[in-house]
């Protein structure tokens, strides 16, 4: 096949389902295929799936993330585009400082009963249910990050569900396919909401303070210790706390049938710390919450033979990359104990994920817990994933406590 058959059997829903045999077919083209020029395409000029060429593109801080065209006519978009995430040196630079403060090695180690606390009180839950079935992703994945996140940031408990529906009309808009005036308009209004939420939030912090970020942001905010004007700061916090937990409920649902389909694993998990981690890394490789990112060419270029034009987008897949058989061996079997290279699932350069450590830690913790509570547990139906190819993930997973 070629690379637009390919991209068409990918973009399907038995691609979205299972991107994986695409990527497959994909590498088989070499680790950068050019896209024909199409207006669907837009300005994608290029797909990248081998992992040393994505690893080197996203290192490479002459490729850059362009704005989409007219960004500043929506609130999601504006809120993007003024977020660290989104945008380049100098501004980039700027912005991380501010947040790479506050995720410090003590800051991180201060989590760690948060984490286990929170870890304990949903196994409580779950135990309730008996021998019956529960939703894995509504009991499990979900509050560990989104409670963790909460009460580090210093978000009331009691918004998470109302948080949530709104992170979850920004997600659908990322998609590739997410485009239509319908999300946008979802998107738009939950960035509309969200930013009034944390204009309440930051007000009440500097009403009253607490121990939590949003309060020591506030703080240096308003003593002019940082370059942070306050709407900046409110487009980091949406942008932050997605990203943050999203990332990490897709971890433990993508991860949960890896792992029950090696029951020697799960039974040694939860007396095996460096087993527990390899786990995690090895988790966050074969089933990536974040499968792609684009980049833009700083010059005419060529690469691997595949010429790319000046502010060209190379369609970057992370997904891809993580499976790719020239740097792991056996790439689709699941290897907690795998030497190699690390996985790219929170990025590489500029732009890697600040909250990664968080997330893996919350890994490394609960997942040992979760099966030393649970030996018994099973998934009672087959997962559905999300259908994005942005934020691959199971949104519902049944699972038996097996008591």
């Amino acid at each position: 096949m070629d690379v637009e058959e390919i991209l068409t059997g990918l973009y399907s829903e038995q691609g979205r389902q299972d991107p994986y045999p695409w990527y497959a077919d994909l590498h088989r083209l070499g680790p950068i295929s050019a896209v024909p020029a199409r207006a669907e395409h837009r300005t994608v000029a290029a797909v990248a799936v081998g992992y040393d060429l994505v690893d080197g593109l996203l290192r490479d801080p002459e490729w850059t993330k362009q704005p989409p065209p007219g960004w500043e006519e929506q609130e999601i978009l504006r809120t993007f585009q003024t977020s660290m995430m989104f945008v380049n040196p100098p501004d980039h630079t700027r912005m991380r400082h501010v947040f790479s403060r506050t995720f410090t090695p003590r800051r991180l180690g201060a989590l760690e009963p948060v984490i286990l606390r929170v870890v304990d009180e949903l196994l409580d839950r779950m135990a309730d249910a008996g021998e019956g079935v529960v939703d894995f992703v509504a009991d499990f994945a979900y509050p560990i990050p989104a409670l963790v996140m909460a009460e580090f940031i210093g978000i009331p408990a009691a918004d998470l569900p109302w948080y949530r529906e709104r992170v979850e009309w920004i997600d659908e808009f990322l998609d590739v396919a997410g485009k239509t005036p319908q999300r946008l308009a979802a998107a738009n209004t939950a960035a509309r909401e969200l930013r009034a939420f944390y204009r309440e939030l930051l007000g009440h912090r500097r009403r009253v303070p607490g121990d939590d970020l949003l309060s020591g942001l506030v703080e240096a905010l308003d003593s002019g210790e940082v370059e942070l004007t306050e709407e900046e700061l409110i487009s980091n916090l949406i942008v932050l706390f997605n990203a943050s937990f999203v990332t990490t409920v897709y971890m433990f649902s993508n991860g949960l049938p890896l792992l029950l389909a090696h029951p020697e694993t799960v039974a040694a998990l939860p007396t095996d710390a460096t087993l527990a981690q390899g786990c995690v890394d090895e988790v966050l490789r074969l089933a990536s919450p974040v499968h792609f990112l684009a980049r833009a060419a700083p010059a005419d270029t060529v690469l691997h033979g595949v010429p790319v034009g000046t502010d060209d987008n190379v369609l970057i897949m992370i997904g891809a990359a993580n499976r790719d058989p020239a740097r792991f061996p056996a790439p689709d079997t699941f290897d907690p104990t795998r030497p190699g290279p690390p996985s790219l699932a929170f990025g590489v350069g500029l732009h890697f994920c600040l909250g990664a450590a968080v997330s893996r830690l919350e890994g490394r913790l609960a997942l040992p817990r979760l099966f030393h509570r649970f030996p018994a547990l099973t998934v009672t139906e087959t997962p559905t994933y999300s259908g994005s190819l942005f934020l691959r993930g199971i949104d519902t997973l049944l699972v038996s406590t097996g008591g």
